[in-house]
């Protein structure tokens, strides 16, 4: 290389990521070792000789790439990187790349990137072999490393003041060791290694002061027994969202039967600032809709924070989930207390994104009611009244009404158990297009108030009829793959060409919604019984449906780009503009290219293995 084109090489990559991560000093190191190859116009690539296994950078022109079926993999532009794919033990190209255009290339050795960053772990990771690693290091590059007290582990923040008692000490006796000695809001009860209950301060004023007990008397007479507990490896998350479903503010956090500290709801808000905290608890005592509609900016000033806070998508998405579930509930027991109570047991279910915690600013509402077959018409009646209460209710509390009509006020969702065994036979049975549709948004179903096994019941039966009927999980691949993900990203044709979102890259359709579908397939076919996405596709490579390698290539493309995602609507929040799932191709820098393109060709690679394991060519 001549020595005069050396700044220019160091120049050009400090614009691209990875490269751009990198000291200047070591991009010119590896900027050093570059060497220059022009391709003529249809001229293929050998990307066949791996006794040097090579990276490519596209300095001008353009590259297409094609799996040996002819299958578009991708297409690339200036700035794109690719190569990482071909640098394995085989001697076979995964891939035929052609310069669709005059095309000049940077080329430089992987090995002299690695022995360049040799001292450098963190740099290295970014040019790993596996997308999975380079996704997973886009992530720390974008968004930190610190990722919020969410996904901090219990034995982090909880307090260590905490007051132990025995069943026999007098209720006088712990009162004061709670509040002199220990200065905490409860006492945990134990008998030897076990913990038989918990005293709180308000179990001390509803329990005692309010019914007049003798405070001589011992504690086991008024305490709660058999307390949940948590461990202290247990997630800030995972506790927050147990103590909010089990509405209980304090938690023993309990060690092979010892207990080590004492988490509460009021430390998490005063010490912590988890103002998703203190915000579930405020809808959970408001008195009227008006109240509770009065928290959407309070709502959306919690989802900027999780996001400005870098909490990873999944977090942020149980946490969005946490607050509509409280706000559905509290909806519920408003109606309940103006209407009385149900004329027979029933539940109430959430669907879709809702149901597998990974809501967002954009999710709508999807819901149904399921009730007991012994309903009569009034009871009919009742529950429509309720449905339509909650819905209209949630809609003015900022969460839109399914445009599908995919909620409770439609007769169709709010029907006793028996009819909802009867759709879901009659929709494995025969899945047309209409009932293929209706059972996409209801095959993923979580109780949030009322008979929560109801939920069982309907899953038996539906995987009951799925073995009944092989066909339905075809016609399910056949769905899940009949979209693909824009490979030719910079290509017109992939982007939406009317409307107000002219020109735009909707990455829910093109992507979010292609890997969930995906991971509903391969959820049933594992019987899982989780509803997160990244669930699913772990009890699938558990059961050896998906290989290891699969499974974290296609769960960190997700994670990427859910995290993209919900950083382009924080943006739009910022700059007021309407939220949306739209984005302009025109503001891609290198990073977004390089790594967005990684995850669609996973995509692509996971609907092609779906296929072959049912057949379909």
């Amino acid at each position: 290389m001549a020595e005069t084109l050396f700044p220019n090489i160091t120049h050009f990559l400090s614009k691209i990521d990875p490269f751009s991560q990198l000291p200047e000093y070591l991009t010119g190191q590896i900027a050093s070792k570059v060497k220059i190859v022009h391709y003529s116009e249809n001229q293929y690539i050998n990307t066949t000789n791996n006794t040097e296994k090579l990276i490519y950078i596209i300095c001008k022109g353009a590259i297409e790439q094609r799996e040996h079926d002819g299958t578009l993999r991708s297409r690339l532009g200036k700035e794109d990187i690719f190569g990482f794919s071909l640098i394995d033990d085989k001697n076979v190209s995964p891939y035929t790349a052609r310069a669709i255009t005059s095309t000049l290339l940077y080329v430089i050795r992987y090995e002299e990137i690695l022995n360049t960053l040799s001292g450098y772990p963190n740099y290295a990771a970014m040019f790993a072999i596996q997308a999975e690693n380079r996704l997973n290091s886009a992530l720390n590059v974008v968004w930190s490393d610190e990722k919020g007290l969410f996904i901090r582990k219990v034995s982090d923040v909880a307090s260590t003041r905490v007051s132990i008692v025995s069943p026999q000490t007098a209720i006088q006796d712990v009162a004061i060791d709670m509040h002199q000695h220990a200065r905490a809001p409860c006492s945990v009860i134990t008998d030897g290694d076990c913990i038989v209950g918990i005293m709180t301060d308000r179990d001390m004023t509803r329990r005692v002061v309010a019914c007049n007990k003798d405070v001589r008397l011992p504690v086991s007479e008024v305490m709660t027994h058999h307390p949940v507990t948590v461990s202290p490896s247990t997630l800030v998350l995972d506790a927050v969202a147990l103590m909010m479903s089990k509405d209980i503010r304090n938690l023993p956090v309990v060690k092979d039967g010892k207990v080590e500290g004492l988490l509460t709801t009021s430390d998490l808000v005063h010490n912590h600032r988890m103002q998703a905290v203190f915000l579930i608890q405020k809808i959970r005592y408001s008195k009227s809709l008006e109240e509770l509609s009065a928290f959407k900016i309070e709502r959306q000033a919690v989802f900027e924070a999780l996001v400005d806070g870098n909490v990873t998508s999944a977090s942020t998405g149980k946490v969005m989930s946490l607050i509509m579930d409280a706000y559905t509930k509290r909806l519920i027991q408003l109606f309940l207390s103006e209407q009385g109570q149900p004329p027979c047991d029933f539940a109430w279910i959430v669907a879709g994104s809702h149901a597998r915690n990974e809501l967002h600013l954009l999710s709508d509402q999807d819901s149904a009611l399921v009730f007991s077959d012994d309903v009569d018409i009034k009871g009919q009646e009742y529950f429509q009244r309720m449905a339509k209460f909650v819905c209209e209710g949630l809609d003015d509390c900022g969460y839109p009404l399914c445009s599908g009509n995919y909620m409770a006020t439609n007769h169709r969702w709010c029907q006793p158990i028996s009819m909802w065994k009867h759709y879901y036979r009659k929709w494995t049975k025969n899945p047309e297009y209409e009932r293929l549709l209706n059972i996409t948004v209801f095959l993923e179903i979580r109780s949030v108030y009322g008979r929560h096994d109801y939920v069982n019941e309907l899953r038996h039966c539906l995987y009951e009829s799925i073995a009944k009927n092989r066909e339905f999980i075809l016609m399910l691949v056949r769905e899940a793959t009949k979209t693909t993900p824009p490979l030719g990203i910079f290509n017109s044709l992939v982007l939406e060409r009317t409307g107000e979102n002219v020109n735009t890259l909707d990455i829910k359709k093109y992507a979010v919604n292609l890997i969930i579908d995906l991971a509903r397939v391969y959820g049933l076919m594992a019987h899982c019984e989780e509803l997160d996405t990244e669930a699913r596709f772990k009890s699938a490579w558990k059961k050896g449906l998906l290989s290891e390698v699969a499974y974290k290539d296609i769960t960190s493309a997700f994670r990427f780009i859910l995290s993209y995602r919900l950083y382009h609507q924080l943006e739009c929040l910022k700059s007021g503009r309407v939220l949306n799932n739209n984005i302009n191709p025109d503001v891609f820098g290198s990073f977004e290219r390089k790594h967005l393109k990684d995850a669609f060709r996973l995509i692509s690679k996971l609907q092609n293995v779906a296929k072959l394991r049912v057949g379909l060519r």
